[in-house]
């Protein structure tokens, strides 16, 4: 179904344009609030939110958009059987949220689209299964009504709006891509495979903020990226567009993802990692692989295969990709590749290999269908992409006026052993050709998770996010664990010199237990957190449980389900959360915050 877009009220109008920062919105900031805010504290798994991505408009530094992997308009466990918490068939989650007073305040916009949220049930196994139906949404509109499933993983950028020929300018607006994985809702299939990337995209995000049926209209619908073969799986998008008219390739957007090939032979290999380009908005893509698609867990060079990239561009229009190479060996020895474009994604650079990345994979866990690496104790969460890099360039966006095109780069490294993970720090000032030392800017105790890091316009200020464990590993499940959000940043010097992180905030410790899988055999807390930078202010978005609660009943279970797979034995039947565990079970949250320069 088509976009049906109608023309704004003059109300609106007005409305946009206070919006946008152009009425003379004084700058605010919090140090420490709830993005998520359509979230309900119960039942579980209408509670669950995890892997935040942030964007920022260059254009309007007040307006920031973050989106979240958003269970809301799943079912509860008590729809069918009590002790199953399944992610319902045809339900999206990319959730989107908003803020026009640079941080201070969100909103998350309600949709009408396919939801399960009405689909309680009682206590017992007698009712009937969830049947979804169209009504209220918290997550990205467009998807049902055509054909398609939202899937999280969310990456967000902003970008210049192109006019009606295709040339793009800052005085045109400022466009909003949203990525995100996606699937089929059903027969017949809208593309090939088991998981596509799809990109939504809205001019007008003041009104898409409104929600209802205007809101809806200010989104476009979702446009397929990825080319797909019947047994692929697209997984772990990043997006950035270009964003400083600078550049030769200004309005560009690009979208680096991990291309697993054979999923249907259960090894999902071979995986390259594809670079998709789009020049006219986000409308068409053209795709390139940038890496061999060799995936060997028994060759150290090859490993198991690349994910986790990120992708900026410099005032010049040059494209910088990295990505996780990941090692054989636990924990495994790889690297940060870096991979360019000289030419607006039409070709690419060999990878080059930019430094060492040691995983946190100490401690392998079973979680019901597959081996994971844990990391904070026993039936805990996963730290998959822990070691993969996040990285920002100081490129002047808007203009790219004042651009130093130094390259920050953070991520987790696991080299000085379990309990010992550190939070890393790095940095280029000649293309990325070489790197500083890298720095360990953790907090004394605590255990880095994921991190991300940004720059600003003009290389003067860092500003870095992490979650991380307070708690050594556990190898129990009944001893408490403690997980925080952390801000910090750093003044850098002439010559591109990264000065001492300071801390900006510390959030509230929760516990991870108190999160989980929809299958109950985990803890989850997804794979990544985010940051950006503004000339006056930074902001980050991280994973929060301090609103969860606990459950000695699952505890009990895990560690029980733990045992009997051992042994080959029967595993115990699974509790029913919302019978046997506190109401706020599975409650886990985006918190972010923004902060000003603290040495402008």
């Amino acid at each position: 179904m088509g976009n049906r877009k109608g023309p704004l009220a003059a109300s609106t109008a007005l409305a946009v344009s206070m919006l946008l920062g152009l009425g003379g919105v004084a700058a605010a900031f919090n140090p420490d609030t709830m993005v998520t805010t359509g979230s309900p504290a119960s039942p579980f798994s209408q509670n669950k939110q995890n892997e935040p991505a942030l964007a920022v408009d260059a254009a309007h530094p007040n307006i920031l958009v973050a989106g979240a992997n958003d269970n809301i308009d799943m079912e509860a466990c008590n729809a069918g059987t009590d002790n199953t918490c399944p992610f319902t068939a045809g339900i999206g989650g990319s959730g989107v949220y908003f803020s026009f007073d640079s941080g201070t305040s969100w909103t998350q916009p309600t949709y009408m689209g396919l939801t399960a949220r009405g689909c309680l049930g009682v206590v017992g196994n007698t009712d009937p299964p969830c049947t979804p139906a169209v009504g209220p949404i918290g997550t990205l509109p467009w998807y049902f009504e055509n054909g398609l499933v939202s899937d999280g993983d969310p990456a967000l950028a902003f970008g210049p709006r192109p006019d009606a020929n295709g040339h793009f300018s800052w005085a045109n607006g400022s466009r909003l891509y949203y990525a995100n994985l996606t699937s089929n809702l059903g027969a017949p299939a809208t593309f090939k495979g088991f998981e596509a990337v799809a990109v939504s995209r809205t001019d007008n995000v003041a009104v898409a903020a409104a929600g209802g049926a205007t809101g809806k209209n200010a989104w476009m619908p979702p446009v397929i990226v990825t080319r797909q073969s019947s047994t692929t799986f697209s997984d772990k998008e990043q997006i950035w567009a270009d964003n400083a008219s600078s550049s030769p390739f200004f309005g560009n957007a690009y979208i680096c993802l991990a291309s697993f090939r054979s999923l249907s032979s259960g090894n999902a290999a071979p995986q390259p990692l594809l670079v998709e380009t789009s020049a006219d908005g986000g409308t068409t893509w053209t795709q390139r692989q940038v890496t061999s698609a060799s995936n060997n867990p028994f060759n150290v060079k090859q490993g198991f295969g690349r994910s986790g990239c990120t992708v900026r561009t410099d005032s010049h229009g040059v494209v910088y990709v990295l990505a996780n190479q990941f090692a054989v060996g636990q924990p495994g020895h790889g690297s940060h590749i870096l991979i360019k474009s000289f030419d607006g994604g039409k070709t690419w650079t060999p990878p080059q290999n930019v430094g060492l990345a040691v995983d946190t994979c100490f401690f392998v866990q079973f979680d019901g269908t597959s081996f994971r690496c844990v990391m904070d104790g026993v039936a805990g969460a996963r730290d998959d992409l822990s070691s993969a890099p996040s990285i920002d360039i100081a490129n002047g966006a808007p203009t790219g006026a004042g651009a130093t095109n130094e390259i920050v780069r953070t991520w987790v490294d696991g080299r000085d052993g379990l309990n010992h993970e550190h939070v890393f720090v790095s940095a280029s000032t000649n293309s990325g050709n070489t790197w500083s030392a890298p720095t360990a800017i953790e907090s004394a105790g605590d255990r880095g998770y994921y991190s991300a890091i940004a720059v600003s316009p003009r290389g003067t200020d860092a500003y870095l996010v992490y979650n991380a464990f307070v708690t050594p590993f556990r190898a129990d499940t009944s001893s408490p664990r403690g997980l925080v959000g952390v801000v910090k940043h750093a003044d850098i010097a002439g010559g591109g010199v990264l000065g001492a992180f300071s801390q900006l905030h510390r959030g509230a410790i929760g516990d991870p237990r108190a999160s989980s899988q929809n299958n109950l055999w985990l803890e989850f807390l997804g794979d990544y957190v985010y940051a950006v930078a503004t000339s006056t202010y930074g902001a980050g978005v991280w994973n929060d449980v301090r609103d969860g609660a606990d459950c000695p009943a699952i505890d009990a279970w895990r560690a029980a389900a733990q045992v009997a797979i051992q042994n080959g034995t029967a595993v115990p039947t699974k509790p029913a959360p919302q019978q046997d565990c506190p109401a706020t079970f599975g409650n886990t949250d985006i918190f972010g915050g923004s902060y000003p320069d603290p040495t402008p």
